[in-house]
């Protein structure tokens, strides 16, 4: 097997936001292992993005931002920028699922307010940054990570969540048609419960025994996915939503 075979990868340069930890370390290892250099965003968690960075080793770059702070998406994609010499794979993936309870107005509109800018108005900013970028590079790559949410919709307490991974899943679907022309792959990944932080406590052992695999979707699955797409093996995917959900949500 040759280098580039063993390296799809090689010479890319990745952004992949919430990656120190979950679904986001588990793509930064993917896409570094296949050869890219890699930006890890974190805001929270240092700790683990340094040491995900060290575990790595070259080609990998810890990058703070909180993207819960309107406007901090463009300082991070200027950083990011700076410190790989430029971007052209971007991963969205940072996001949160923060319930918004009807019976408060305030947590309503709270959390509404903090579900828009978390899960779609961050990786809309970054995809405007990554479209005015990518078309001087000769194209580049966008993959969003939405929920089976965006499908079906989320429960009562999740309602905003719910509908902001849906804007996302359109966002991506219009980037795939809009600038498909200029080189601009975009795709979007459904994934159900996924073994991470997120799904701790919210899926007990009874409820893993009703999924058709009996298991939670390891991280690694969603990883080795975005691999693949960012590597333009499948170009013709281009504005696809790919359901990872162990047949659990099936549309």
């Amino acid at each position: 097997m040759s280098v580039e075979a063993a390296r799809p990868l090689a010479g890319r340069r990745v952004l992949v936001t919430g990656g120190s930890k979950g679904i986001g370390a588990a793509i930064a290892r993917a896409v570094h292992r296949d050869g890219a250099t890699v930006a890890i965003h974190f805001n929270s968690d240092e700790a683990g993005a340094r040491d995900l960075a060290a575990e790595l080793g070259d080609r990998a770059y810890p990058v703070l931002a909180d993207l819960a702070r309107p406007g901090a998406a463009n300082g991070l994609w200027a950083a990011a920028g700076e410190t790989l010499g430029g971007v052209d794979t971007l991963v969205n993936n940072a996001g949160a699922w923060i319930p918004s309870p009807l019976a408060d107005a305030d947590e309503w509109e709270q959390g509404w307010e903090v579900n828009l800018q978390l899960n779609l108005i961050a990786a809309a900013d970054l995809c405007r940054c990554a479209l005015l970028d990518f078309p001087n590079l000769g194209g580049g790559a966008i993959v969003n990570v939405t929920s089976r949410s965006a499908h079906r919709g989320d429960d009562a307490e999740h309602l905003a969540y719910g509908a902001a991974k849906g804007g996302l899943l359109s966002l991506t679907k219009g980037i795939a048609r809009s600038f498909g022309h200029a080189g601009v792959l975009a795709y979007a990944i459904a994934p159900g419960w996924v073994d991470t932080g997120l799904a701790a406590g919210e899926i007990d052992d009874e409820a893993i025994a009703e999924l058709p695999l009996r298991e939670v979707t390891p991280p690694e699955d969603v990883a080795e996915l975005v691999a693949f797409l960012v590597s333009g093996r499948s170009r013709h995917l281009t504005g696809a939503t790919l359901d990872i959900t162990g047949a659990d949500y099936v549309r």
